[in-house]
């Protein structure tokens, strides 16, 4: 439930960006009472970086990550979970931002009580999921609304949800070492732009030095000499010669496509798709 759902079913609920205590300080509102809330000591701090980076990593194209981003529960809680994932366009209500969809804690497990405490408030605010990261005892949990309390999960198991591009490894979560390679195996289901180039350029690189080279070097060349027409038939030819170098079939239709087409920055997609793609609808078609 959005923070827009909780307005309109209940107005006495405040904005989920109204205040209670005063932002940017070390201090949160548990039922009426300000708790100073210290800095974090390692294994705490350290956790908390990689699980940030971790969630990042996976949350969804239309959602944000923040943390320790105060949340108004109630008219009597105001506190910020360690790391939050919500919608990234704003409540269409208030104007202000959404409720988190996600939220997860670092805790000790003689803090897991205090934990399943605030993630009680959270969940009956509409947070749909609670998380809490217990760094002593290694293992990760969900607060449960059906037991009342954490339900353990399993260390081999993946936490899947909408708010998440993809499923989020829990022992990627309960093991710092291995945060790194899960991140960027994210970034790569996710089509993070910079590694979709990097990618695009080693398998460009790579056809240069094989059957498309020739081809390749006459549209660079094209490209230097400022020979318009020149550039666009040789990056048709080039499109051509790496479809031929990869056993790509193409129907006359589609070849005939490729060589008419005078429109530069489209003729240089489908040369980057003509190194990653394998069926021709899938290079030639329209979407960005």
């Amino acid at each position: 439930m959005s923070s827009s759902d909780a307005t309109q079913a209940t107005p006495d609920v405040l904005p989920v960006d109204a205040r209670l205590v005063e932002p940017n300080t070390r201090y949160e509102i548990l039922d009426g009472v300000l708790v100073h809330v210290p800095p974090a000591d390692p294994p705490h701090g350290m956790r908390h970086a990689k699980l940030a980076a971790l969630v990042d990593a996976h949350a969804g194209n239309d959602f944000v990550v923040a943390v320790d981003m105060l949340t108004r529960t109630s008219r009597t809680n105001d506190f910020a979970p360690d790391v939050s994932v919500f919608p990234a366009a704003p409540d269409p209500v208030t104007g202000g931002r959404q409720l988190e969809h996600l939220a997860f804690e670092i805790a000790s497990t003689q803090s897991l009580s205090r934990a399943g405490d605030k993630a009680a408030k959270l969940i009956a605010r509409g947070v749909r999921r609670v998380f809490a990261i217990d760094v002593e005892r290694s293992r990760a949990l969900e607060w449960s609304t059906t037991l009342d309390t954490w339900s353990v999960l399993e260390s081999a198991a993946h936490i899947e949800d909408r708010a998440l591009a993809a499923p989020l490894p829990i022992a990627a979560l309960l093991h710092a070492a291995r945060a790194d390679d899960v991140v960027a195996r994210a970034l790569i289901v996710k089509r993070n732009p910079e590694i979709e180039a990097v990618r695009a350029q080693d398998r460009m690189e790579s056809l240069l030095r094989g059957r498309a080279e020739g081809e390749a070097e006459g549209l660079l060349r094209g490209r230097v000499e400022g020979e318009a027409e020149g550039l666009l038939r040789g990056t048709a030819r080039a499109i051509l010669a790496i479809l031929a170098a990869r056993s790509i079939s193409i129907e006359p239709a589609a070849r005939a496509r490729i060589l008419a087409e005078r429109d530069p920055d489209r003729l240089d997609r489908w040369l980057v798709r003509a190194t990653i793609y394998s069926g021709i609808d899938e290079i030639l078609e329209s979407r960005r």
